[in-house]
């Protein structure tokens, strides 16, 4: 059972479609979702705007291309849903955020050992960067 976190906190999958891989999706299908490895070519991402959601995976918590995927197809003009899904830590729910993820994908162990609380803690994301910091000590 996967748990989503949002801004909000824990919350069921509202997501009804199912996910392919990339070597199996088309553009021309908007109801499935679209599952990135973290070692996609970034050349290929211009190719997968048109996809209603992706999820990318994160097979460590240490593997950060996921976070470079993700800026790449914000940048690009991505407007669709943007998922983090698997090793991602409670930790590195605002460099999620800011990197473009709407959400995160957690399987409900890592729910138990990381509690909603420690995920809210970084929900207010857009406050707590460096350059924030800098800006209001610098007042």
């Amino acid at each position: 059972m996967s748990v989503i976190v949002t801004d909000a906190g824990f919350a069921p999958d509202d997501r009804t479609g199912s996910f392919v891989p990339l070597a199996d999706w088309s553009a021309n299908d908007c109801t499935v979702g679209l599952d990135l490895p973290p070692d996609t070519d970034p050349a290929r991402l211009a190719d997968l705007l048109a996809a209603p959601v992706i999820r990318i995976a994160f097979p460590g918590f240490s593997d950060g291309r996921g976070f470079t995927l993700a800026v790449r197809l914000r940048r690009l003009g991505y407007a669709g849903r943007l998922r983090a899904a698997g090793h991602v830590i409670a930790d590195q729910y605002a460099m999620a955020r800011r990197s473009g993820f709407d959400e995160v994908e957690i399987d409900a162990d890592l729910a138990a050992r990381q509690p909603e609380e420690q995920w809210l803690a970084r929900a207010d994301w857009r406050a707590h960067d460096y350059q924030a910091r800098l800006r209001t000590a610098m007042s």
